[in-house]
C-alpha cells in the first residue's frame, strides 16, 4: 500500500486515522500488568513509590497516545514489537483517542493523589477502576471509552463524525 492508496477494510474504504486493535489490546495488557503490580505493593505492603511512579508513567504514556499516536507511546512501542507478526486489525483512531483521553484524566488524578501522599479509599478506587477498564480492553476486547464515544455519537451529543468509520465489536454501528 502506498501513501496515496486508501486503506480498505472489509470492502470499506477508510479515510480517517486508524489504530491496530491488536496493538491497542496488548498495550492495555502491559499497562494493566504494571498497574496491578503497583497496586499490590501499595495495597498490601504499604509501599507507595511504585504506584507514584507507575501513575506518572501512565500519564506520559497516555498523553503520548493522544497526541502522537499509539505507535509512539512507550507501551505502544512495546506492544507493536510484540504484535509485529500478527496481521493488523484496523479500527478508527477517534474512539480510541477518546478512551485514552479518559486514561489521561485518570492517570493525572492518580499522579496528583498519590504524589500528594493520599492513601486509602480514593486512590484504591481510582486504581481498581483503571485496572478494570484495562482488563476489559486487554482480555475481552471491550473498550468502554470507545463504547461511550459511540453512545455520544448515536445520541447526537457529538456531531456526525467522518473519523468514526470502523470499530471493534461493531461499536461504530450507529443503528444499535
Amino acid at each position: 500500500m502506498t501513501a496515496t492508496e486508501p486503506l480498505v477494510v472489509g470492502g470499506k474504504e477508510l479515510h480517517a486515522a486508524v489504530v491496530n486493535e491488536n496493538q491497542a489490546r496488548v498495550a492495555a495488557g502491559l499497562t494493566m500488568a504494571l498497574g496491578a503490580v503497583a497496586f499490590v505493593y501499595a495495597n498490601f505492603d504499604k509501599l507507595f513509590w511504585p504506584i507514584r511512579t507507575v501513575s506518572a508513567f501512565f500519564l506520559v504514556d497516555f498523553l503520548a497516545r493522544v497526541t502522537a499516536g499509539l505507535e509512539r507511546s512507550p507501551t505502544g512501542l512495546a506492544a507493536g514489537w510484540l504484535t509485529h507478526r500478527q496481521p493488523p486489525q484496523w479500527v478508527s483512531a477517534k474512539p480510541k483517542r477518546f478512551a485514552w483521553t479518559i486514561g489521561v484524566a485518570m492517570a493525572l488524578t492518580m499522579t496528583v493523589v498519590t504524589n500528594s501522599g493520599v492513601h486509602g479509599a480514593l486512590p484504591r478506587t481510582i486504581c481498581l477502576i483503571c485496572l478494570t477498564l484495562m482488563w476489559l480492553e486487554a482480555v475481552l476486547g471491550l473498550c468502554l471509552g470507545c463504547e461511550l464515544y459511540a453512545l455520544m455519537v448515536r445520541r447526537g451529543w457529538r456531531g456526525k463524525d467522518d473519523a468514526f468509520e470502523i470499530c471493534a465489536n461493531g461499536a461504530c454501528d450507529l443503528d444499535r
